[in-house]
């Protein structure tokens, strides 16, 4: 069983038991327990609902694992030919960690 889930503005294929790295999620602790109500698509072994614009009385519970984790830095690097010109800037973006506990469909 999988689900199609709207989390912070993304979308993603959720299974149970499965971790998931969403943008970070501000006011969480550790082991807290949060419901996501925007479902998109349920698949229960072979039965598909989809929603419109999402499916009624279905939900996806989640544990936070970790509440804030960084992810790899990206370099992002500007130059101007024959100038002079260098730029170098890095930025590391914030997740939240979950583990999916389970589907309600």
């Amino acid at each position: 069983m999988y689900a199609i889930v709207e989390i912070q503005g993304q979308q993603f294929r959720v299974e149970a038991g499965k971790k998931l790295f969403v943008y970070h999620m501000q006011g969480v602790e550790p082991e807290q327990e949060v419901e996501f109500e925007k479902v998109l698509l349920v698949d229960n072994d072979g039965t598909v609902s989809v929603g419109a614009p999402v499916v009624e009385g279905a939900k996806v519970t989640a544990e936070v694992v970790h509440p804030l984790v960084k992810g790899d830095k990206v370099l992002v690097f500007h130059k101007k030919r024959r100038k002079g010109n260098r730029k170098l800037k890095g930025h590391r973006q914030q997740f939240t960690e979950l583990t999916i506990k389970e589907i309600i469909a």
